[in-house]
C-alpha cells in the first residue's frame, strides 16, 4: 500500500470523464501547486486543459493556506492539484473549495466508514473524544480577469492516507491524524484518489448548472455550533462568538456575545473553551 504511484498505476485507476484524466506524475516536487502555476507561464502551459492534474509522492516545500508547511513522508499520502479553467463571478470562486472538501470527506466516508467532517474553511477533520485532528487540507490559489471573471484556478489537496502514527508531522492548530492512525488499516491511494475524483466532478458538474454546494458543505462543518474564536493574517483582533452558519459564499457568520453578527472570509478557526 505504501509503493510509489506510477503513470500506468494512475491511468488504470482514474475512472472520470474529464477531471484528472490528462495528468502529470513527478516523484518527487517542490509543490504541485508551483509546479502548475510555473507550468501555465510558459507556452505548453498554456494548452494545459481544464482538468488537468500535477500528482506527486514526495513535496520538499509542500504548503497550506498562510504559506504554512504541508509535511509528510513518500509514498503515503495523495498530494495533487487541479487546474480549472472556468469564468465564474469573482465571488463563487469559493465554491471550488467548498466542492473539493465535499468531495474528499464523501470518498474517505464511503471508503472507510471514517466520520469525516470539514472545519472552516479548508481543513479535512476527524473529531475524537471533543478534539480536532486534521486529515488533510485544501489550497485553492485564482486568477481575475479585468472584469472581476474567474479565469482559472488551481485547486491543491493533500490527505495523509497511510502515514504512521509516529511519523505526522506536526500542525500548528490542530495535531494530525493520518486514515491509518485513525482506522489501523491502510488505503489504497490510487482508489481513494479516483473516489475523490469523481465525486468532485459530479459537484462540480453541478455547480457549473448553478447549484450552489453551500447545503451540503453546511452539513459536513464541524465549526458550525460551536463557539469559536477567528484569526485573520492581518492586524485585526481575534473575533471570538457563536459560529452560526455560512452564507451562499461560503463566508462564515459569527455570533459574538453583543448580538452582532460577523461575515469573516477568511481566518484560522479554534475552539473557544
Amino acid at each position: 500500500m505504501n509503493e510509489p504511484l506510477n503513470e500506468s498505476i494512475l491511468t488504470a485507476a482514474i475512472q472520470t470523464n474529464w477531471l484528472g484524466k490528462r495528468f502529470e506524475y513527478l516523484p518527487v516536487i517542490d509543490s504541485t501547486n508551483d509546479h502548475l502555476r510555473d507550468r501555465l507561464t510558459t507556452h505548453s502551459g498554456m494548452l494545459m486543459p481544464h482538468g488537468m492534474m500535477v500528482i506527486t509522492d514526495f513535496q520538499t516545500r509542500g504548503r497550506g493556506r498562510m504559506n504554512r508547511r504541508w509535511l509528510s513522508p513518500p509514498n503515503v499520502s495523495l498530494m495533487f492539484s487541479l487546474l480549472f479553467r472556468v469564468g465564474w463571478p469573482a465571488e463563487q470562486a469559493n465554491w471550488l473549495t467548498m466542492l473539493a472538501g465535499i468531495a474528499a470527506a464523501n470518498a474517505i466516508r464511503n471508503e472507510t466508514n471514517l466520520d469525516v467532517m470539514l472545519k472552516w474553511p479548508n481543513d479535512l477533520i476527524i473529531v475524537r473524544h471533543n478534539e480536532w485532528y486534521k486529515l488533510g487540507g485544501i489550497l485553492l490559489e485564482c486568477e481575475f480577469s479585468e472584469s472581476g471573471k474567474l479565469q482559472q484556478a488551481i485547486l491543491g489537496m493533500g490527505i495523509n492516507v497511510n502515514v504512521a502514527p509516529e511519523s505526522l508531522p506536526p500542525q500548528p492548530i490542530i495535531p494530525a491524524t493520518s486514515i491509518l492512525a485513525a482506522t489501523g488499516m491502510p488505503v489504497s491511494r490510487p482508489r481513494l484518489l479516483n473516489l475523490i475524483l469523481r465525486e468532485l466532478e459530479r459537484g462540480f458538474s453541478a455547480a457549473a448548472q448553478g447549484q450552489s454546494p453551500q447545503p451540503a458543505w453546511n452539513n459536513l462543518l464541524v465549526t458550525l455550533g460551536q463557539r469559536v474564536t477567528i484569526t485573520t493574517n492581518n492586524d485585526a483582533e481575534p473575533i471570538t462568538g457563536l459560529a452560526e452558519t455560512t452564507d451562499e459564499w461560503g463566508h462564515l457568520l459569527i455570533r459574538t456575545d453583543s448580538g452582532e453578527l460577523h461575515t469573516v472570509t477568511a481566518g484560522d478557526v479554534g475552539l473557544r473553551k
